[in-house]
């Protein structure tokens, strides 16, 4: 299927590592610009390289997203390269442990910036542009907005509030034209996630159990399978789909996980 994204200009925030590379090279690989916005200029110029080595074009801005003026700053450098903007993936964060009982205001708001206050700044700041291309907004989030993880308040408090915000673009955003969704990530592998299993000490056990949890086929789901349903959702194949939260997750957060080992 031709997701017809060809020399679209799209935005992918966090996108040198993890579920953001594959997006990455899942919008460049559709004839897509990629255009990474991450915190560290070497880690993004490593992605634009394998990009553009496989006959993909990509982009790519430094910018600490927790700062307002380096997400403005970030979106105006991408004008005057491009002239335009097309879509934007938010997507960069991290599961930062920030909880109820061990946390402090200051952390719990610096988390807050780190993980929702971007995505509304980023959104904000590229809006006149996606309102001349009657672009898409894709938001990627966590089950924890759903489920809980447990020592983890101030990730789970944004993660609800992209969601929230997902419907509400999409309902302000109506009358330019611009769809907004969301997916929703439950446990994908990614390098982040295989380091994290690597410092216990009883790695592939716990990696078993979490795995025999999951209801579709026991397994995680692939940073590729988040990438190629955010181009879906970013593409005019989805042209009547807003203000959806969409999880692609094998079952984990809707299915009776009993399921599992049925």
């Amino acid at each position: 299927m031709d997701l017809q994204l060809k020399e679209k200009v799209i935005v992918i925030t966090g996108g040198a590592k993890g579920i953001g590379k594959a997006m990455a090279q899942v919008f460049a690989a559709e004839g897509a610009t990629a255009v990474i916005v991450g915190r560290k200029e070497i880690d993004n110029l490593k992605v634009v390289e394998e990009i553009t080595s496989a006959g993909g074009k990509a982009f790519q801005v430094a910018a600490e997203l927790s700062d307002p003026d380096a997400c403005e700053n970030a979106v105006k450098a991408i004008v005057g390269a491009f002239g335009r903007i097309d879509g934007l993936v938010n997507n960069a964060g991290v599961n930062d442990g920030v909880g109820l009982e061990n946390g402090n205001y200051k952390d719990f708001m610096a988390s807050l910036h780190k993980n929702v206050v971007h995505y509304f700044l980023m959104a904000h700041f590229a809006l006149p542009e996606l309102k001349k291309s009657k672009g898409a907004i894709v938001n990627i989030t966590s089950k924890t907005a759903e489920t809980g993880q447990g020592n983890t308040s101030a990730y789970a408090a944004a993660n609800g509030g992209r969601n929230a915000l997902t419907r509400e673009w999409a309902v302000e955003l109506l009358k330019y034209g611009i769809r907004v969704n969301a997916v929703v990530v439950a446990e994908c592998w990614t390098p982040a996630y295989e380091t994290w299993i690597a410092t216990l000490s009883d790695a592939e056990e716990k990696l078993k159990e979490i795995t025999d949890k999951i209801p579709f086929e026991n397994r995680m789901t692939t940073a590729e399978e988040i990438a190629n349903m955010a181009a879906f959702l970013m593409s005019a194949r989805s042209s009547h789909t807003t203000g959806q939260i969409i999880h692609v997750d094998g079952g984990y957060v809707h299915l009776d996980r009993a399921l599992a080992n049925a």
